[in-house]
């Protein structure tokens, strides 16, 4: 590669602004990891009281691990897609 199509490489705004999108996935993603272990101590909690799991949890719970997953795949360049905020967060 020479010096003049690395310059353009560099300027290239597709590039760029995927990096701002990774950074901001990298946010949520902390986001996430935080609400996960207040789902899991919550659905804990329900259990030990209610011997029951508590289904809007579990459901939650899944449609949460699923928008991870998402989102690693965007910040790994094995997707393109991008996950909520930008497109519709995860039925399940």
């Amino acid at each position: 590669m020479n010096d003049e199509n690395e310059q353009q490489h560099y300027k290239n705004r597709s590039v760029w602004l995927r990096g701002l999108f990774m950074l901001i996935f990298i946010f949520f993603m902390g986001v996430t990891k935080f609400v996960t272990v207040v789902v899991v101590g919550f659905q804990f909690l329900v259990i030990l009281f209610t011997a029951e799991k508590n289904n809007n949890l579990l459901n939650f719970g899944k449609s949460l691990s699923v928008y991870e997953y998402q989102v690693m795949l965007y910040l790994t360049y094995n997707s393109e897609f991008k996950p909520f905020p930008m497109g519709d967060w995860p039925k399940e």
